[in-house]
């Protein structure tokens, strides 16, 4: 892949939060940049701000001229996009240059000193933070996000290019594109079994991913993992471990310890210990660069603000509050449980929650009602089907009847605000990855 000789970048999917990374990115080394994807968003119109041109119906003739000539145009896909798609066949059919999103970011990434965070829970999170700690170091960095940073309002940070920061993404095997200096996996559970068909086949990928890591690199692995590398952890005898966690106003004060020193009275402003443990390998992974000024890192924990839909207070009053988040794998929905109950003890906590994919509520139905039923109520909307076809008998309704809840109820997006309303709310909680994003301004709107 020859950069050099592209003059135009068109992207199949280009709303997706992976994708417009690249596009912003391509957009900024003077590349000229548009793109299809299925529906608008909040990210398609941030593109469009920035004039890049993106369409939302499959059509040949939505194509520009200029991005039709296969010698200088690159086009970049999503895995999620269907085989069927017309725009996808008509430039492999004509010769083009046709690459998933993963193997441009290896190829984009390989010159510069590469940190990339895999982990099937945690990644946006802790790439968001990694990038803002280097960012205000002073470091040379361009990170590409899997969510829009609250510090500044984008997926996309760049300072310069002699540090890239990436989400190693599993899905699709992507992350083997990647040969970072400085990884860290965060977790290794079950996921994507569309893809990989068992847990085992996804642990054997992450080992795949570990040697990836070019010669001299270091790996960072969460305490407890099958996984040789440097440790991180909370309260416990890790090379990276915080210890004497407590909470200060609404935040975390603690004690940060590296192998080398410790630093008291480090403050992290983001609710859950899942959370902290994505500010540790951060941290750590960020001391690896040439010459990190640990100092600016240690403050730059602080003023951390978070990822958009992690986690995010939407109304904080003292009668209500409002707390929006992208969990929509088990283990997720118990962190965000956790996070919840330990910053509102004795509150009573209702649980939007959006299941996506019909494949991963089949394959997780017993472990979503175990954690779903730990909220004081839960209302679940119908499944999100994103790239699927519906599984015969894979229902919110079925997946319903297995949480041990008194109360309980599917409900209609149509319906969803004025049924909240009828109740006596101390703290709403929405969840999930697909489009329940879009019902959060509207609630945020009817109980302000």
């Amino acid at each position: 892949m020859n950069l050099d000789t592209v003059h135009n970048v068109y992207f199949i999917g280009i709303g997706g939060i992976g994708m417009s990374n690249l596009a912003r990115y391509f957009h900024m080394n003077g590349k000229n940049v548009a793109g299809y994807d299925k529906t608008p968003s909040d990210v398609t119109e941030m593109l469009s701000e920035l004039n890049i041109p993106v369409h939302f119906e499959d059509s040949i003739a939505k194509i520009s001229e200029e991005f039709k000539n296969p010698e200088n145009t690159l086009v970049v896909f999503t895995p999620a996009v269907p085989k069927t798609h017309a725009e996808l066949n008509f430039f492999k059919n004509e010769g083009f240059q046709v690459c998933k999103r993963a193997e441009v970011l290896g190829f984009i990434t390989k010159n510069s000193f590469c940190l990339a965070v895999a982990g099937t829970h945690g990644k946006t999170t802790t790439t968001a933070i990694l990038g803002h700690l280097l960012y205000e170091s002073g470091a040379s960095v361009t990170a590409f996000l899997g969510g829009i940073s609250e510090n500044y309002n984008t997926n996309f940070i760049s300072s310069g290019t002699e540090y890239s920061v990436v989400e190693a993404d599993e899905y699709d095997r992507s992350f083997l594109q990647l040969s970072p200096d400085v990884a860290c996996i965060t977790s290794v559970e079950a996921d994507h079994l569309d893809i990989y068909g068992d847990e085992q086949g996804i642990v054997d990928s992450f080992k795949e991913f570990t040697t990836k890591i070019k010669p001299g690199g270091k790996l960072f692995v969460k305490s407890g993992l099958a996984l040789s590398g440097y440790t991180y952890g909370l309260e416990d005898d890790s090379d990276y471990c915080i210890k004497n966690i407590t909470i200060q106003n609404g935040a975390y004060c603690f004690d940060l310890v590296t192998p080398i020193e410790t630093f008291s009275g480090v403050e992290f402003n983001k609710p859950g210990k899942h959370n902290l443990l994505n500010a540790l390998v951060a941290f750590a992974m960020a001391t690896q660069i040439k010459s990190p000024k640990t100092g600016r890192l240690v403050n730059a924990l602080k003023t951390f603000k978070g990822v958009k839909r992690r986690f995010t207070y939407q109304i904080q009053k003292e009668n209500l509050v409002y707390v929006d988040d992208y969990a929509h794998h088990p283990t997720e929905i118990a962190a965000l449980h956790q996070a919840v109950r330990e910053m509102y003890p004795g509150k009573k906590v209702t649980l939007v929650f959006q299941p996506h994919l019909f494949s991963r509520t089949k394959d997780f139905a017993d472990e979503f009602a175990r954690e779903l039923s730990k909220f004081d109520e839960v209302l679940l909307l119908d499944i999100y089907p994103a790239r699927e076809e519906p599984i015969a008998g894979i229902t919110s309704q079925w997946l319903l009847s297995k949480i041990e809840n008194d109360c309980k109820k599917v409900v209609f997006k149509e319906e969803l605000i004025s049924i909240l309303k009828e109740k006596e709310l101390e703290v709403l909680v929405t969840a999930g990855a697909g489009d329940i994003g879009n019902e959060v301004s509207r609630i945020k709107k009817a109980f302000a």
